[in-house]
């Protein structure tokens, strides 16, 4: 595990999945959900190289079945340290024989973590180390207190995009996505949110405008900036103490996908020798 800090923010990554497992306000607390595992064991995992899942959980590549959980391997793989300071740190993730059982593409997955001010910012840069053309998602998934620190009443949170956000949404059954179009429940720019939003799972921007949201409660707030990635997951379990902002470049599998996994629906490819940059910033306002 490696801490960061400044005069606002404490902050802790573990080398697991080079996951975020604190994120503390100096004055306010902790804002990052604890990872109980009576209601989901995670805390803010990074999603690669899928987003969401894939239908028998495999993916097709030229041909071939390759076992592929949900959300991909990142999230269970040892990462390599490569560089801390005291508001910093970069950790590192390259293909093995171990992720070619799964992934069959040559990469690698470097993961920084900076402070600045009240704000962390987190960037993946996604290098296709291979010969061949790499298709890959990437998603971030943080879970925030709900409530937030020094809040009671859940119902008195929002999200807030900061564009208008008409379109319909989609859902999911069984992890992928379904067929239909359901009405958006954002009203204008404004979600309220209630544990009902998510009795059948998670709330799928697919055709997302907004490229920055904001939580808040009266006395606090947490702006989630996520100027590349084009989707939008938010998720939580009834009765949970989280919300989940899920930031994505990607989104699961619709149902009955059967094809190659360069042909599903929301998929990126790399190039040989290039490099793509996922990155997303969360900045804590207080005001007690």
């Amino acid at each position: 595990m490696v801490t960061l800090g400044n005069a606002h923010l404490e902050v802790a990554v573990s080398s697991v999945g080079a996951e975020l497992i604190r994120l503390r306000h100096r004055r306010e607390g902790e804002f990052l959900w604890d990872g109980d595992p009576v209601w989901w064991k995670g805390r803010a995992p990074l999603l690669f190289p899928i987003v969401g899942r894939v239908p028998d959980d495999h993916i097709l590549v030229a041909g071939q079945k390759y076992p592929m959980r949900q959300h991909g391997l990142a999230r269970i793989s040892d990462f390599t340290l490569i560089r801390s300071s005291d508001e910093d740190c970069v950790f590192s993730l390259a293909s093995s024989p171990a992720t070619r059982q799964h992934y069959p593409f040559d990469f690698q997955l470097d993961v920084t973590y900076a402070l600045e001010g009240p704000s962390l910012s987190l960037s993946a840069h996604v290098t296709n180390t291979g010969s061949g053309a790499m298709p890959v998602s990437f998603g971030f998934h943080p879970a925030f207190r709900w409530p937030l620190p020094g809040m009671a009443d859940k119902a008195a949170h929002t999200v807030t995009f900061d564009q208008a956000e008409p379109a319909p949404i989609r859902r999911l059954r069984n992890g992928l996505l379904m067929p239909e179009l359901f009405p958006t429940p954002v009203e204008g720019r404004h979600l309220a949110l209630r544990d009902s939003l998510f009795v059948e799972d998670a709330l799928v921007f697919d055709q997302l405008v907004s490229r920055a949201v904001t939580y808040r409660a009266r006395h606090a707030s947490v702006r989630i900036a996520f100027p590349d990635m084009p989707n939008l997951g938010i998720w939580s379990k009834p009765g949970a103490g989280f919300i989940c902002i899920e930031p994505w470049h990607g989104y699961a599998a619709p149902e009955g996908f059967l094809g190659e996994l360069t042909e599903k629906p929301g998929i990126s490819h790399v190039t040989p020798g290039a490099s793509k940059i996922f990155s997303m910033s969360v900045t804590i306002e207080a005001q007690s």
